[in-house]
C-alpha cells in the first residue's frame, strides 16, 4: 500500500513538474520573440514562431516567415528606438496547445529623440509543443491605450553617459562575459 502511494505522488510531482517547465518554456518564447523585435534580431524573432504561423499587428495578419522582417523594417521606419515591456502573463495549456494573453506596454522613441509614444495593449498568443519545443502558431494583438510625450529628458545631463540599446547584435545584451565599464553605446 505504501508503494501506491509512493508511486501516486511521484506521478503527481511529474505532472506538476512538467506543467511548471511548459509554463516556463512559454514564457520564455513570449519574452524571447520581444527581446529579438527590439533588438531587430530577425532570426530570434523567427525562432518563436511555427512557420506556417502568423502575427495579427494591425489590420493584416502577417505570415510568420515574413513578420520579423516586416516588422524590424517598420519599427526602424517609423521609431528611432522602440521596447516591448511584457507585464501580466496568463497561461492555459491543454495537451500540447497553450492559450496565453499577455500585457504589453510598448516605448517608442521618435527619431528626433524629442518624443517617446507609450502605448499598452495584450498579446492572445495560440502556442504549439511540437516534440520538446513550443513555439507561436497564432498571435493577436491588441492597443486599448497609448499617449505621446517629451522624451527632451534623454538629452539632459542626469542622462548623459548612460549605455543604450542598440538594434543588432552589438547591444550589450549580447555581450559575454558583462564587463563593468566596457564599450558600449551611450547617451
Amino acid at each position: 500500500m505504501r508503494d501506491g502511494n509512493l508511486e501516486s505522488e511521484l506521478a503527481e510531482l511529474r505532472k506538476t513538474v512538467r506543467q511548471l517547465k511548459d509554463r516556463q518554456d512559454i514564457l520564455d518564447v513570449i519574452v524571447r520573440e520581444s527581446r529579438g523585435r527590439d533588438r531587430h534580431d530577425t532570426e530570434l524573432t523567427a525562432s518563436c514562431y511555427w512557420p506556417e504561423g502568423a502575427d495579427e499587428h494591425g489590420a493584416v495578419p502577417l505570415p510568420a516567415t515574413e513578420y520579423p522582417e516586416l516588422a524590424n523594417k517598420g519599427h526602424a521606419h517609423a521609431f528611432a528606438m522602440n521596447q516591448h515591456n511584457l507585464a501580466n502573463h496568463i497561461c492555459e495549456i491543454e495537451g500540447d496547445t497553450a492559450y496565453c494573453e499577455t500585457y504589453v506596454v510598448g516605448t517608442m522613441l521618435s527619431h528626433d529623440g524629442l518624443t517617446c509614444t507609450v502605448a499598452a495593449g495584450r498579446y492572445m498568443d495560440q502556442l504549439e509543443r511540437r516534440g520538446d519545443e513550443w513555439r507561436i502558431l497564432w498571435r493577436r494583438s491588441t492597443v486599448e491605450t497609448a499617449m505621446q510625450g517629451d522624451a527632451s529628458w534623454l538629452q539632459s545631463p542626469p542622462v548623459k553617459g548612460f549605455l543604450k540599446g542598440t538594434r543588432d547584435r552589438e547591444d550589450l545584451s549580447y555581450h559575454r562575459p558583462y564587463v563593468v565599464g566596457g564599450a558600449g553605446a551611450r547617451w
